[in-house]
């Protein structure tokens, strides 16, 4: 574990950790050797001659004082190498995490890099601060006293060191129950602590519904607690075993000596004093090796831990042009592009082009890929085959910062940071002006906002936005994009699930937003879907219709459908009286959108 500790570190830190196992290791041996010093200290005060003792005092007075100052140099590198360790892993997270493609971030993987920021960094720096030193104890140490031992008498020397496969086999059966337990409990306690997250963030919307404690959100929390509660007591189960095992063991051991070293004092041929002092050694012999097996658990714990952390590590990162180009305009052009992951297609060959300056409605069934060609051209992930370009360069051609700084996107699901109103816009540029947020805050009727709340500009948002509602934080998102000035804006259904007051705000802002610039649009609004310049008919992953709205209807292909289907049940409500559960009846009634 410590040739990966000195690999994840990297050659920068190489000579710290070298002086650290340098102080460590030599406090180890000075502890060894100070045990051992007690034989001849024995022999002394037992024999003919007790004034024979003060020479040995005195080294053993200096080995002491060696071992204290080593000791507590050690302590203090621990902890210096722990907490640079935390810093520096950190930073690899960090970059390595900053590097990759955006589509990577699912809630399971952006949940599991939480844990290893948090626990599971503090699980490895834990090693440096903490396991290190009694570890090295645990064997060095111990290895010194049987070394020694045998100046004294090979015999009881040859007896330990005989144990020690013994205990090494029991060590190693012991560890591996632990850690075939511990998977098994890190995985349950995972489980658990998502499903407390989710229960937790899901209360507004469980108790509207009346459940807040039934239903099947609780019982799937309850059936992952139960699991995490079955999973702990199989840990106990399985690895209490191995721990009691390498306990006995160690008794074991320091019986065999026990029992060889009577045995010769009864025959005559080990002295009394000596005997004495060989079973005080022996004792300390026993003691670190069972403090170092103790810690086997902990040890594994980490292991497991760097292992996560270097399988981050090694994921493949975005890569980077050698020699970027730069595009030539904003145009977007698929060229057969085919892309699928978790094992399912998503495009097979779409092709398509979105001239610079126009706006562009993408439509299709649920599933056909539209939010996937959004993220292709924003390069959340490369394609299989095919290419993206953008003012005639393949994405993968240009520079990453300069790809971001060419789009913008709003997403239907918006994010909003933990901060006030004008932290979250100035996210789109951090270094605008007071008077540029608000122009862009004005532009997305953000403003209105604003001035309703007491604290206005400073209003906190909460929580992923929490404290405002689902248009509110559309409109602080449009606000952001608008303050960012991409050329080219990415909308993902932005008003999809808006109420009448805040789609039309939102709209307004939209407007705003796509003013000469390349604009695609998800959208399933007839009103926006007509205003577009051009109309992309996505299915089965191909562009299978491209046309203006009065060309495709005229064609009378799989547009037309959608928009008599669209047409059909833009005015349907739930008729007055009909349960809010199975069958509801449709009555037709004006839409407030119709002849928009």
């Amino acid at each position: 574990m410590i040739r990966r500790l000195f690999t994840l570190l990297g050659p920068e830190h190489r000579g710290e950790l070298r002086s650290l196992l340098g102080w460590l290791v030599g406090a180890a041996v000075l502890q060894g050797a100070a045990f051992v010093l007690l034989v001849p200290i024995l022999r002394a005060l037992l024999g003919d001659n007790p004034d024979d003792v003060w020479p040995w005092i005195l080294a053993l007075v200096a080995t002491t004082a060696g071992y204290g100052f080593a000791h507590r140099v050690g302590l203090l590198a621990s902890a210096d190498a722990g907490a640079g360790l935390s810093r520096t892993v950190h930073h690899r997270i960090g970059d390595r995490v900053a590097g990759l493609p955006l589509g990577w971030f699912s809630a399971d993987r952006t949940a599991a890099v939480n844990q290893l920021a948090t626990r599971d960094v503090m699980d490895v720096m834990g090693v440096f601060a903490h396991l290190l030193r009694p570890l090295l104890t645990g064997f060095v140490t111990p290895g010194v006293v049987v070394a020694l031992m045998y100046v004294f008498d090979w015999r009881l020397a040859l007896a330990a060191t005989l144990t020690v496969p013994m205990l090494a086999l029991v060590y190693r059966w012991s560890t591996r129950l632990a850690h075939q337990a511990d998977a098994a409990s890190d995985a349950a306690q995972v489980d658990a602590g998502g499903r407390v997250l989710e229960f937790a963030r899901a209360q507004r919307v469980l108790r509207v519904f009346g459940r807040g404690a039934t239903g099947p959100a609780a019982r799937a929390l309850d059936e992952a607690l139960e699991r995490q509660r079955a999973a702990g007591h199989r840990q106990l189960s399985v690895a209490v075993p191995g721990l009691i095992g390498f306990a006995v063991a160690v008794q074991a051991a320091f019986t065999v000596v026990i029992i060889l070293g009577t045995y010769l004092a009864l025959d005559g041929s080990l002295d009394a004093p000596t005997l004495l002092a060989v079973l005080a050694l022996a004792a300390r012999f026993i003691e670190p090796v069972a403090e170092a097996a103790a810690l086997g658990a902990e040890l594994q714990k980490a292991s497991r831990a760097l292992e996560r952390i270097e399988n981050l590590l090694a994921l493949p990162t975005l890569p980077t042009p050698a020699a970027p180009r730069h595009p030539e305009g904003t145009g977007i052009e698929l060229d057969n592009v085919v892309f699928g992951y978790e094992g399912r297609r998503v495009l097979s060959g779409a092709s398509a082009w979105l001239a610079e300056g126009t706006m562009t409605a993408l439509v299709g069934p649920s599933g056909s890929g539209k939010t996937t060609v959004t993220r292709l051209i924003a390069r959340f992930w490369d394609t299989d085959s095919g290419a993206v370009r953008i003012g005639g360069v393949d994405v993968r051609e240009i520079d990453p910062d300069e790809l971001t700084s060419l789009i913008s996107v709003v997403f239907q699901d918006v994010y909003l940071f933990e901060g006030s109103i004008e932290d979250n816009i100035r996210v789109g540029r951090s270094g605008a002006s007071a008077e540029q947020v608000r122009e862009a805050a004005r532009l997305a009727r953000v403003d209105e906002i604003v001035a309703r709340l007491p604290e206005g500009w400073d209003t906190r948002v909460g929580e992923g936005g929490s404290a405002l509602s689902g248009g509110e934080r559309q409109r602080v998102s449009i606000a952001r994009a608008i303050l960012k000035d991409a050329p080219i804006v990415l909308l993902d259904e932005a008003t999809s699930a808006l109420d009448p007051e805040n789609e039309q705000a939102v709209a307004q802002a939209l407007a705003a937003l796509a003013n000469n610039r390349t604009l695609l649009v998800i959208a399933h609004r007839l009103g926006t879907v007509m205003a577009a310049d051009q109309i992309l008919v996505l299915e089965r992953g191909l562009v299978v219709e491209s046309g203006t709205h009065t060309q495709l209807i005229g064609t009378g292909g799989r547009y037309a459908a959608f928009w008599q289907r669209r047409r059909g049940a833009e005015g349907w409500r739930l008729a007055p009286g009909t349960a809010p559960t199975g069958e509801a009846a449709l009555a037709r009634l004006p839409h407030p959108a119709a002849g928009h």
